[in-house]
């Protein structure tokens, strides 16, 4: 499938082209690469990735080019021939360098063929022919390339049917699957990322490899297994991944909390629902809303601990009681397992798995205003999401019941819209603090302040005295009292 580029008899410039539509960033790093590489007299292609998502119209902003030769120099000659010239990074032992233009990233490589040890995903690397480099790749909708210097420049190189397969929504590997998987077992994970990303299939023969090498998955850095499960998770559709991971035994490998929801059981008649896939959902649910990654990981460990706090109790059936709690303990269990952030995030994600459960237990009861200020004080700038997250949770295959309680929950959020613009609660912190209390009646920190403080607070939120200044020091001075508390002498 010839594209016509224009020849190279001058400065090269790339034309708009039947189904790819370059924008003018991407014209002039194309120009400025093809230039350079007719200077040092060396075949360049636009390879791989960036090839596949112009084909698809997907956004990309990537940019690889490979080149039989040195892929460092051809990167230092591209960088001089823009004004002012990008800073290179080099990687001398992949033979790789990159340089950031505008928004984009823009990588270099020379031409390789790449040979595996069976305990390291790291190959020894030499230097290869076109279809060495072509061949190493992971997908085969991954090996097409776009030739800017020979004489056929601008044809579309498809050794490897990419084109048919991208067509066809499929992912296959070039070369014998079991051979990529088990040369690096990351291209597994890769692979169902890409089905989760593009909502392609799996080749048969690929997906039985994947099963087939998945213990694999073993030699695989925690930190490059968070990544691909992180990308599996901002896809448009995360359950599609998550299912494959599961199904193909990685998440059993990577994730076995996850993986202990999934099945349902029996007794006296009494069953529950899936939880696995019943996650799945909720995630999908949630990503409608958000791309936030922090809410998709809370929606991933919203009912974690249900397998830990499963019981059957007689007349009433299964039960989880407390899982929002026991889950919400085991969020920095995972975290660090993972190694993702252990900060205000994993806060925000223990956060939402503890009150996952109040905004419907609300909607159940009468809805009054001091459940409602407790809610939003203990969900403070988060109860956007929270709110999100519960909408979300709501999933059941009795259209009956999920109406009645989208009905319920809607009147929860008309009452905390009510409450929020009464009170003034989001960010609520009491109007009387501990140093008050302290200058107020001489006293240093310990309980007594502590006890005051909180029940002021408590105060507040059950509705007896007003979010302000005045009453809250006034209620203080009767707190005080009661406690036998005076004054300081002035």
């Amino acid at each position: 499938m010839g594209l016509n580029l224009p020849s190279m008899d001058s400065e090269f410039k790339i034309q708009e082209l039947p189904g790819l539509i370059f924008t003018q960033e991407e014209k002039n790093i194309i120009s400025k690469v093809a230039l350079s590489a007719k200077e040092l007299n060396v075949p360049a292609y636009i390879i791989g990735g960036y090839v596949r998502d112009k084909i698809l119209s997907r956004q990309c902003k990537d940019f690889d080019f490979m080149c039989l030769g040195s892929g460092i120099e051809l990167a230092e000659k591209v960088a001089k021939n823009f004004k002012p010239a990008p800073s290179v990074n080099i990687f001398k032992h992949f033979g790789t360098a990159q340089f950031r233009y505008q928004d984009m990233d823009v990588e270099f490589v020379g031409a390789r063929k790449e040979s595996y040890s069976e305990n390291s995903r790291k190959p020894a690397v030499e230097t290869g022919s076109l279809l060495d480099d072509l061949s190493r790749r992971d997908f085969t909708i991954n090996t097409l390339a776009i030739e800017l210097l020979s004489n056929e420049s601008g044809k579309l190189i498809d050794q490897f049917s990419g084109l048919k397969d991208l067509a066809a929504g499929l992912i296959k590997t070039p070369l014998d699957p079991n051979i990529t998987f088990s040369d690096d077992p990351l291209r597994m994970m890769r692979a169902i990322r890409f089905a989760s990303q593009l909502q392609f299939q799996i080749e048969e023969k690929t997906l039985q490899a994947i099963n087939d090498n998945c213990e694999r998955i073993k030699i695989i850095s925690t930190e490059r297994i968070t990544d691909e499960f992180n990308k599996i998770l901002l896809s448009f559709k995360p359950s599609i991944g998550l299912d494959l991971l599961y199904k193909t035994g990685i998440m059993q490998l990577i994730f076995p909390e996850f993986v202990a929801l999934a099945g349902t059981e029996m007794k006296e008649g009494k069953g529950h629902k899936d939880n696995f896939y019943h996650t799945l959902q909720v995630i999908d649910n949630v990503c409608l809303k958000s791309d936030n990654l922090w809410l998709r990981w809370s929606a991933v460990l919203h009912d974690i601990a249900k397998p830990v706090t499963k019981k059957f109790e007689v007349g009433t059936g299964w039960t989880f009681h407390g899982h929002d709690a026991v889950g919400a303990r085991m969020v920095s269990k995972i975290f660090r397992r993972f190694k993702l952030p252990l900060n205000e995030k994993m806060k925000y994600v223990e956060k939402l798995v503890l009150l996952h459960l109040r905004p419907i237990s609300l909607s159940n009861d009468q809805v009054n205003d001091s459940a409602v200020r407790r809610l939003m004080f203990e969900a403070g700038d988060d109860v956007d999401d929270l709110m999100k997250l519960c909408k979300a949770d709501i999933t059941s295959k009795n259209e009956k019941k999920v109406i009645r309680f989208l009905r319920n929950f809607e009147l929860v959020q008309i009452k905390m819209k009510e409450v929020e613009e009464k009170d003034n609660l989001r960010n609520f912190q009491p109007p009387i603090d501990g140093a008050i209390i302290m200058e107020a009646f001489d006293l240093k920190p310990g309980r007594e302040v502590g006890e005051i403080k909180d029940a002021i607070r408590e105060a507040i939120l059950d509705g007896k005295l007003s979010n302000n200044y005045d009453e809250a020091y006034q209620f203080m001075l009767e707190e005080a009292g009661r406690r036998g508390i005076s004054l300081k002498k002035k």
